[in-house]
């Protein structure tokens, strides 16, 4: 079953998972790259779109006025983060299934950028044929993933990593994503045009052209840094799309970046006005 929406044009389409995050209070709320792309995209003055598979566990009041495309299932994605003596375990408690490109309406397809933003493996990484966006953009974070039969995560190679990181036209994940592995780093910025590494509070590392450069971003006082790298990646390829600037882009993406960690989970994304003061900032 589908839960549809008024499908005009759209300038920013994401697709992928919509979670379900399990606190340690045992809240619900909700979370996934998808969900803190869109309304990053959307505070930057884009028309965005979002395309997933979920449950009804908790609605979607913090995506209000972004029409999202959904397929039912019996449970969305559910991420649960257990700490113990030897550090943090992430865990998933139900995985959605896959997201199948079938469902995106057709005026959507055409969208300036189209980003690919998986969680747990849902979305193939290569688009088809009749998918015409300006700029691909990939978050491979949920490429990187897999799970055992108790749902604890672990890191996984991505197998369709050349194909599709040949069609991207820009690339962002963490170093955490890759386990901290410079060879492959080194691999992947080779095998596509702009790749952006997040590393946290040290920022960012931008490989293109050959070159590589590193991207410092403001000091913050850090509270908590869910969804930052998600924010970094929708404010990279919207600005990169802007200025056709990767530097640039990159020095944007990582002051809105550190907005958001100032902030608890969602409230961490970017208001418009904030969005105007690091624009101010950078093209000084």
């Amino acid at each position: 079953m589908f839960h549809m929406v008024s499908l005009e044009p759209i300038d920013y389409l994401v697709i992928g998972h919509i979670t379900v995050d399990l606190t340690p209070s045992c809240e619900l709320v909700m979370g996934g790259s998808a969900a803190y792309a869109a309304l990053t995209a959307r505070a930057l003055g884009l028309r965005v779109g979002v395309v997933t598979v979920r449950g009804n566990e908790i609605p979607l009041t913090g995506l209000d006025g972004i029409p999202v495309v959904a397929v039912e299932a019996e449970h969305s994605t559910t991420f649960q983060n257990v700490y113990g003596p030897t550090g943090r375990f992430q865990y998933i408690r139900h995985c959605a299934p896959k997201i199948d490109f079938r469902v995106v309406p057709e005026a959507w397809k055409r969208a300036k950028i189209i980003h690919l933003a998986p969680v747990a493996q849902e979305v193939d990484a290569v688009l088809p044929p009749d998918f015409h966006p300006v700029l691909l953009g990939l978050t491979p974070q949920g490429w990187f993933r897999a799970w055992d039969d108790e749902g604890r995560v672990r890191a996984c190679a991505w197998e369709q990593a050349e194909t599709a990181l040949s069609q991207a036209g820009a690339v962002v994940f963490s170093v955490e994503d890759v386990a901290h592995d410079e060879e492959l780093i080194e691999h992947m910025a080779h095998s596509t045009r702009i790749l952006a590494v997040t590393e946290g509070a040290a920022g960012a590392r931008l490989f293109w052209h050959g070159d590589s450069r590193r991207i410092r971003p403001p000091r913050v006082n850090e509270l908590d840094p869910t969804g930052a790298g998600d924010v970094f990646a929708a404010a990279f390829f919207v600005r990169l799309l802007d200025t056709r600037d990767p530097w640039e882009a990159a020095r944007f993406a990582n002051r809105i970046a550190a907005i958001s960690v100032t902030r608890p989970g969602m409230l961490g994304v970017p208001t418009a006005d904030e969005v105007q003061g690091c624009l101010t900032e950078v093209v000084k």
